[in-house]
This record gives structure tokens, C-alpha cells and sequence, in this order.
């Protein structure tokens, strides 16, 4: 184990709590993932046929898992149900009194359809914590438009800041909206959950992509405003610190982030030999820096190029100033630091032998919170928790297989 791993006595926060997990794809299963990170026992509801969307994108574990299914559903449990059965409907309803939070990302509308709205539910538990993802406001004209990252970073503006000038609105390299909705929707969750301890009452959240995707455009949100259009795209580097952003080494690209005018100055001198930089007026304070960055960034660019890189890191880190490697992604994730951190974890998996999992990011007291549960494989845990929590008997769970509602694992 490494030493960064806990044991299983670590008290985590979310003990006790109970999660019915109706979502897919990314956004909802995502907020569902950080609260079983934080000790929530997660169920996680799945068509008995297909599951999870995700179950078929990207690269194929096993029988029924991919890396892209993997990375947001660690921690919970899998029970098969068809939703659209009378059946299935009824098995949520009875256990509905025993949880606490209920995530789903149903178009809106779908969820009431189902008999899965939030009326609909709070009226079987009446201080349900109800959270509902979806694409757009469920008040506005596009509500039941469907939500997708892609789409939604070109209409909120995100791919209008990102890349080079030169070049065509860029998407980010992840699902950045879904992974911010995911995030504001499990912080919304543990709002609810505290004020629940207080109240004793439950809630009705919404978190619409749309919205959050708005949300990520940050500062340079507020800069378009000011300005009244498009702020320059500056691709690596920065629009406002000169220098700051990725150059090219001798022997590979690193990242260079000179936050100061003393920075500046020592990077001038000690790293690149170059006082002669730092004493032109031009290029003395980082406001002339930024109105001379044409004159600047390519004599900079043609020095730095004939250095090697792990002296200009070494140089930089032996005066205080910014920097790091450009790794390739296996690189990052195979190096010392992350093994360090124990951020990945090799877990047990029935077909495919072990599988490699995300452990949560989170540290409490001085420990990373626990892996308990690789993701689970397509409705491994049907049996165990509806006679658990339903005490349905094995004749039951038979017929309602034989019906189609549900799949049980093999044994």
C-alpha cells in the first residue's frame, strides 16, 4: 500500500448517507462520485440491458466497463432496473425512503414522465435532497433541449477563448462543462444536506450545463463585458503576465510563469545570463512587458530554444521562479510525483483481473480519502442490495428477471 493510501477506519463525513444514482454520462454520475468519495453509500441505477451510456465509450474493461465509465463511478454499487416498467418504478419508490439525496440528468420533464419527479418523490420522502441536471434552464424556452458538453462549450463562448489566435475556435481536451456541472452540483448537494441538519427540511436543486458552462468562462467573462467584445486569444500564454506560458527548450517544451518584476529580473540575470533584458526600459516592468510583448516573446522564444531544458528548470527553481516540465499524459501519470501522491490505484476485477482507478483527490486529516469500490461492473450489486434493503427473496429477483425489469449477477 502506499503510504499515501488510508486505511479503513478513516471517518468520513458522509457515513450513513444514502445516494440513488439515476444519472449517465458524465455531469450527474460525476456529483454522485464525489459524494460517495466522501462516504455515501451510492446506488447506482442502470438499464438492465445497455446501462450507463458510457459503458460504450472509450477503451473496453472487462465485459461491461470503459475508461471513460471508470473515471466517474468509483465508490458506488450497480443495480439493474428498467424505468419504464411499472415494476421497476416500484422497486425505486420502496426504496426511496431509505435515501437521502437523489441525482438524476433526465431531460426536463422525462423525469416526471417516469413517475421520477421531484413532487412525484417527495411525497414518498418528504425531506428528499432532489438533484436535477440537465442542459439548459427548466423554466426557459429551451428546457428540453438536450445538453451536450460540446454543444454547450461553442454556445457559452468557451471555445471562442481557448486556443490560438490564429486558429478556429478550440473545444478544451476534456468535458469541461460536464466536469464543472458535476462540481457545482455536489457542492449544491452538501448546501442542501447542511441546511437539512438544521431544518430538517429537504430541497429541490437544478443545475442546467448551460449555466455552469457560463460560469467557467470566469475573468474572461468579465473582461468581454468591460470590454463590450471578444477579449484577445493568447492560446499558452497569458493575456495580462509577459512572461507566462509554455516555450519551447532545446529538448522539449516546458512552462515558464514569471509572476513579478523581481521574478523578471532574476530570470533575466541568473537564468537566462541576459541582464541586458531587464535594464532595456522596454522591457523593465511587466505593464511596458505587456504593451512590448511583440518585441519581446520572440527574443525570448529564440533564447530560451537554446537552452536544455533541465538546466532552465533547475536555474528557475534555484531562484524562485515558476516552472515545470510539459509531460505527455502517460508520462504524468506514471511519474514518481503522482505514484507519490497515490493517485492511482490498481483494483481487483473479475474478468480483466485488476483494472487501474482514480483514487478521490481529497485529503482529510492528513489522508486521501479511500477507494473503497472500483467501479462497479453492470449490475453487480442488484442481488445483494434489494434483499438488503427490500429483503426481496431470491424467487422475486428471479421472476423479475424473467420479466425483463432487472439482471442479476452471475454467481
Amino acid at each position: 500500500m502506499n503510504e499515501q493510501e488510508v486505511s479503513g477506519d478513516l471517518d468520513l463525513p458522509l457515513q450513513g448517507v444514502r445516494v440513488l444514482d439515476l444519472s449517465r454520462v458524465f455531469a450527474g454520475p460525476l456529483c454522485a462520485q464525489v459524494l460517495a468519495d466522501f462516504g455515501a453509500e451510492v446506488i447506482k441505477v442502470e438499464h438492465p440491458g445497455r446501462g450507463d451510456d458510457t459503458r460504450d465509450w472509450g477503451m473496453r474493461i472487462g465485459k461491461t466497463e470503459t475508461t471513460y465509465y471508470n473515471s466517474m463511478n468509483r465508490n458506488k454499487r450497480s443495480i439493474t432496473l428498467d424505468l419504464q416498467t411499472a415494476e421497476g418504478l416500484k422497486i425505486v419508490h420502496d426504496l426511496l425512503p431509505q435515501f437521502d439525496v437523489v441525482v438524476h440528468n433526465f431531460k426536463t420533464g422525462g423525469a416526471e414522465k417516469l413517475g421520477l419527479g421531484y413532487a412525484q418523490l417527495k411525497a414518498i420522502k418528504p425531506d428528499l435532497i432532489y438533484c436535477a441536471v440537465a442542459g439548459y434552464d427548466s423554466s426557459g424556452p429551451e428546457a428540453k433541449r438536450p445538453g451536450y458538453d460540446l454543444v454547450i462549450q461553442g454556445e457559452a463562448g468557451l471555445m471562442a477563448l481557448n486556443g490560438e489566435a490564429s486558429q478556429p475556435p478550440l473545444k478544451f481536451g476534456v468535458a469541461v462543462v460536464d466536469l464543472m456541472t458535476g462540481m457545482y452540483a455536489a457542492q449544491a448537494v452538501l448546501a442542501a444536506m447542511f441546511r437539512r441538519e438544521r431544518t430538517g427540511k429537504g430541497r429541490l436543486i437544478e443545475m442546467a450545463l448551460y449555466d455552469c458552462g457560463i460560469m467557467v468562462t470566469g475573468y474572461y467573462g468579465l473582461d468581454a463585458m468591460l470590454l463590450g467584445r471578444d477579449p484577445e486569444r493568447y492560446g499558452n500564454a497569458h493575456p495580462s503576465i509577459v512572461p507566462y506560458g509554455m516555450y519551447d527548450a532545446a529538448d522539449g517544451p516546458l512552462i515558464i510563469a514569471v509572476g513579478n518584476n523581481a521574478q523578471f529580473d532574476k530570470f533575466c540575470r541568473q537564468v537566462l545570463q541576459r541582464p541586458d533584458i531587464v535594464e532595456d526600459p522596454r522591457f523593465a516592468t511587466n505593464v511596458n512587458r505587456t504593451q512590448h510583448r511583440l518585441e519581446l516573446a520572440p527574443l525570448l522564444k529564440d533564447l530560451i530554444r537554446t537552452h536544455p531544458r533541465d538546466l532552465l528548470i533547475e536555474r528557475m527553481q534555484a531562484v524562485g521562479i515558476p516552472c515545470g516540465k510539459v509531460a505527455g499524459l502517460h508520462e504524468a501519470l506514471t511519474s514518481e510525483r503522482t505514484h507519490r501522491s497515490g493517485l492511482l490505484r490498481d483494483m481487483p476485477h473479475p474478468v480483466a483481473g485488476t483494472t487501474v482507478v482514480f483514487a478521490p483527490p481529497y485529503r482529510l486529516d492528513g489522508q486521501r480519502l479511500p477507494l473503497r469500490n472500483a467501479p462497479p461492473t453492470l449490475g453487480e450489486g442488484t442481488r445483494e442490495v434489494l434483499q438488503r434493503l427490500l429483503s426481496m427473496s431470491d424467487e422475486q429477483l428471479q421472476q423479475l428477471q424473467q420479466q425483463g425489469v432487472l439482471t442479476l449477477p452471475s454467481t
